[in-house]
């Protein structure tokens, strides 16, 4: 039945297409060091992002069907785990951390700010492509709290201002950005 479905998402010749394609080699490779053993999805889904920058439904069914788990299985830890996205990452992406030191430090500001600017929610990427906005509940960079991380540079002690030139930087094409 689980078969079944997976092919009305994904036909076969679909799945050998995948094996061949050069992009998919280092899923492939993942795949088979870990002798397609469903113990395997996380670190498969952790290529996947690596490789494509999101996981998409083609690539969850795909994964499902190798490491042969239920696709309802990958869907339930691609969305668990704040790593994963189900989406295609924008030019640039904001991860605002919300734990309770930045939370205290007044991290919530930075989050509305970056909401009116961009016009888009956590976990949204705005119209043009920009910017994508995540929230996490931790960066463990308490000390520097509030902090964000902007394209995997932490920043800390930031304050809603700091975040508008940043965006600024990005929404305006600045190379220095």
């Amino acid at each position: 039945m689980r078969q079944q479905a997976e092919a009305n998402i994904c036909s076969e010749k679909d799945f050998a297409a995948l094996t061949q394609d050069r992009q998919w080699r280092q899923v492939n490779r993942t795949m088979r060091l870990n002798n397609n053993q469903p113990e395997a999805l996380i670190e498969t889904l952790h290529a996947v992002q690596d490789t494509f920058g999101f996981l998409d439904h083609q690539a969850m069914a795909y994964v499902a069907h190798v490491l042969r788990v239920p696709l309802s299985r990958v869907y339930a830890v691609a969305t668990f785990y704040h790593y994963f996205s189900l989406k295609p990452p924008g030019e640039h992406s904001c991860v605002v951390c919300m734990g309770t030191a930045c939370y205290i430090g007044g991290s919530s500001a930075l989050l509305d700010q970056i909401q009116q600017s961009a016009a888009i929610g956590p976990g949204e990427t705005s119209k043009d492509g920009k910017v994508s906005l995540v929230v996490a509940r931790c960066l463990g960079s308490c000390g520097l709290a509030p902090a964000a991380v902007f394209d995997g540079r932490v920043a800390g002690k930031l304050n809603p201002a700091l975040m508008e030139e940043q965006l600024e930087r990005w929404l305006s094409h600045d190379p220095e950005a």
